[in-house]
């Protein structure tokens, strides 16, 4: 629940800091690198990569833990109880009957947290500002770029503000993003029980 209690623009200041190449948490305590060994966690593409993954698993886990294991008692036993007696092992139980009626009771917050994560500036511009990125070699985007935290950086981010990109850029990202949930939300047929 710890992550959940704290906000994520706090969160991921700390896990700023614990990332530090030279003196941050990860790298001294817990993995006990020090001299060379030290990972380059913000400022080579893959370690950041993982960061922002990192971090991202972190924040979501416990939101997803209280809808999932809530979905799940939700969940008649009764069915279970039957499919029991009709023979079924624990795995065809949790295959043929949990899985399917949990992937119906959480379509809805899939969907949004595919957008929410979809459009997840604060962590990506406060964790790595979207980078690290390789001017010298003509990138633009940063390794841990998003179309979001690129369209602020097309808008806002340097002394020429193309703001027609960064306004085309949001309405694809607009079209993706409705698209899929569209999508997502007709296969799952969610909207046909309303």
């Amino acid at each position: 629940i710890l992550p959940y209690a704290f906000p994520a623009f706090l969160s991921a200041y700390v896990w700023r800091g614990m990332f530090n190449t030279k003196d941050g948490f990860i790298n001294r305590s817990l993995l006990g690198f020090m001299g060379e060994n030290r990972i380059p966690w913000l400022e080579q593409q893959g370690p950041a990569r993982a960061a922002v993954l990192l971090v991202n698993l972190w924040l979501g886990f416990p939101y997803m833990f209280l809808i999932c294991t809530g979905a799940l008692q939700a969940i008649p036993s009764e069915l279970e109880e039957a499919a029991s007696i009709d023979g079924a092992t624990p795995r065809q139980i949790l295959r043929q009957i949990k899985l399917p009626l949990l992937l119906q009771i959480l379509s809805p917050l899939l969907i949004a947290s595919f957008a929410f994560n979809f459009n997840n500036f604060n962590l990506i511009y406060l964790l790595t500002g979207g980078g690290p990125t390789d001017v010298l070699n003509g990138e633009v985007a940063g390794a841990t770029d998003i179309l979001i935290t690129y369209t602020y950086k097309t808008a806002f981010g340097s002394n020429e503000q193309n703001l027609g990109l960064a306004c085309a850029i949001s309405m694809v990202m607009f079209v993706i993003v409705g698209s899929l949930s569209m999508w997502s939300l007709r296969r799952s047929k969610v909207l046909d029980s309303l």
